[in-house]
């Protein structure tokens, strides 16, 4: 599944399930695109459309900090 969203939006749809509970892996791709990976399987790929790739590392840092495996 692919959505674009903003950085805002997508912190808030996400909020109950960003956690080691619910995601396995979170990484940035070779196009700048956020992908999480949930234990169930199911693959997510985020365009977040209104910030720069230092947010983007901001919020790989805060997953890491919350037990989910961020690749690259």
């Amino acid at each position: 599944m692919k959505k674009s969203c903003s950085l805002n939006d997508f912190m808030q749809e996400l909020a109950p399930w960003l956690d080691r509970e619910h995601i396995k892996s979170a990484r940035v791709d070779a196009d700048g695109r956020l992908v999480l990976l949930f234990l169930d399987g199911m693959q997510h790929v985020y365009v977040i459309n209104d910030c720069n790739r230092q947010q983007i590392n901001d919020v790989l840092a805060d997953l890491k900090k919350k037990g989910i495996a961020v690749e690259g």
